[in-house]
């Protein structure tokens, strides 16, 4: 596996507006209702929990301003529901390591910080968690109320989709763009994939969408720290070896690579095209 995925593209951000007020973000103009929400040129992809940023070029047009589109600077100034979020990403962002830009844009993309979001595939709340990959960190139903209803909970669900998040990071070092990919398809589908992004439209346009704003809200970079060294010269290494701990609700345990279970492939909070009949049914195989 290679340690760095870098490209060099223009990034399109497209926009549409439901009748509920909910933002749907892609990263191409899915049909008529979409029109472009921010553009700007994306050079490196450097991915991981202490790597590089992908860094937004200077655009050349006059429509977009050196630092940030307008449109994409007005969005959270503007907005009372991130405002309201913000700091439970920015709890969660220091809580379980993950930059806080990579957090914020994967809320814009997956709800537009709408907390009362829920997909045509009953993916939830502000980060868009199913009940299912609820349960796998310990989200039950009791006696009260229902995962779905826990799940409805801004914190728990911040809480939930950020553990989630730094798993698959953590699972595919130095490639943000297949922890993406997982986090919309599952990680099982990416491995099926061969550790590439799966041939699914709506996860291909959900990473490019995440990366582009990511770059776009992310601050240069300072110079990359020299690796920790151990006693010996050697470096530290992971103490689980190949495998990946994921917490419970009873038992943190580990699970190798080979063993992830399968996400919730296309969980429809990505507005995309038809797809081809042949796709289709590879995907419905999955799902």
């Amino acid at each position: 596996m290679c340690a760095t995925a870098a490209f060099d593209a223009k990034a399109d951000v497209w926009v549409y507006v439901d009748p509920q007020g909910q933002s749907h973000f892609s990263a191409e103009q899915t049909d008529e209702r979409y029109t472009l929400f921010f553009r700007a040129s994306i050079r490196g992809l450097k991915a991981g929990a202490d790597a590089t940023a992908p860094q937004a070029a200077v655009p050349q047009t006059p429509e977009v301003s050196p630092e940030l589109s307008p449109k994409l600077a007005a969005f959270f100034d503007n907005s009372p529901r991130y405002r309201k979020a913000q700091p439970l990403l920015q709890e969660a962002a220091r809580k379980y390591r993950l930059d806080y830009e990579l957090l914020k844009a994967l809320v814009t993309t997956e709800s537009g910080f709408e907390p009362t979001a829920v997909s045509p595939k009953g993916a939830i709340g502000l980060m868009q968690v199913m009940p299912d990959t609820a349960r796998r960190f310990g989200v039950d139903s009791d006696r009260w109320m229902s995962v779905e209803a826990k799940l409805a909970d801004p914190k728990i669900n911040v809480g939930i989709g950020a553990r989630y998040l730094r798993l698959l990071l953590d699972m595919f070092p130095g490639r943000t763009d297949l922890a993406l990919a997982s986090y919309n398809a599952g990680e099982g589908a990416v491995q099926r994939a061969g550790n590439k992004v799966p041939n699914y439209k709506e996860t291909q346009n959900y990473v490019a969408t995440v990366t582009e704003l990511y770059a776009a809200l992310k601050p240069p970079a300072p110079a990359k720290a020299p690796t920790p060294q151990a006693a010996g010269g050697k470096p530290v290494l992971n103490p689980y070896g190949d495998g990946y701990v994921l917490s419970g609700s009873r038992t943190a345990y580990v699970l190798t690579p080979g063993t992830m279970p399968g996400g919730a492939v296309g969980r429809g909070n990505m507005m995309t095209p038809a797809l081809p009949a042949a796709l289709e049914e590879s995907r419905i195989a999955v799902d």
